[in-house]
Parts: C-alpha cells; sequence; structure tokens
C-alpha cells in the first residue's frame, strides 16, 4: 500500500488533483476495504453525500479507508498525517477548508476507545463541518 500511495503522491504533483480524480483515486481503496469489512455498496455509496448509517462494519469500512490511505497512527486520525494528505492531493480550492475541518475534527475520536467508532465519528463530523470539501469514494 506504501508504494501505492507514493505512487499517487507523484501523480498529484505540487497543486494536488481534482475532486473526480481524488475520488476515483479513494474508489480503489473501496474496492480493497468493502470485502474486508463485509459491506455492500448501497451501505456505503452515499457516505460522500453524509449519510452515515450506524453499522460497526461500515464504521471499520471508512476506517480501512482512512488505515490504507496511512493517516491512522496508533489507532487514531493523525492531524499531521492526514493534512499533509490533504495537500499532497486535495485541489487547491479545497484544501484550506479541508484542514481546517480537520483541526475541529480530529478530537472528536477521543472519546472512542474503539478505533472504528472513533474514526468513523471524526470522519463523520468532517462532513457535517464542511459537506462541500468533503471527499470519500
Amino acid at each position: 500500500m506504501y508504494r501505492f500511495i507514493l505512487l499517487i503522491s507523484l501523480l498529484a504533483c505540487a497543486h494536488g488533483m481534482t475532486r473526480a480524480q481524488v475520488k476515483k483515486t479513494m474508489g480503489l481503496l473501496k474496492n480493497q476495504c468493502m470485502p474486508k469489512n463485509s459491506v455492500t455498496e448501497d451501505q456505503v455509496a452515499k457516505i460522500g453525500e453524509g449519510f452515515f448509517p450506524d453499522d460497526k462494519n461500515v464504521m471499520c469500512y471508512v476506517t480501512c479507508i482512512y488505515k490504507n490511505m496511512q493517516v491512522i497512527k496508533n489507532d487514531r486520525l493523525d492531524e499531521a498525517l492526514v493534512t499533509k494528505q490533504v495537500d499532497i492531493l486535495y485541489p487547491p480550492d479545497l484544501k484550506v477548508a479541508t484542514k481546517n475541518a480537520v483541526v475541529i475534527c480530529i478530537h472528536h475520536q477521543d472519546k472512542y476507545n474503539d478505533v472504528c467508532e472513533g474514526v468513523y465519528a471524526a470522519v463523520k463530523c468532517l462532513y457535517e463541518t464542511d459537506p462541500p470539501s468533503f471527499i470519500f469514494p
């Protein structure tokens, strides 16, 4: 997976990718994480639109996506790692808003001992804080 992220980083260049390119890139992770977490397309298709089912498998699916993006450290979303990926991948017009949402939401995971529940809470907050800047496969 490290090679995957490195390749994407090199392709993104300094300006980031378009929203569609980021979503397509994350879609590759979706195809890996869906079967690992026993979720269906119907269960996860609308997360990018703000529909967050209260389902443990879906929570772990979301966590899998972020683990594969290498932004989870010690079972928590890591603010510095998320910010770095946003700087590399996101389109310029979404970077500031997304990083501001990360600052607001990163600690939503702190009240959970379970990694899946914690990451899910933080990601849900990212959507709720700034829906137009939220990208999820």
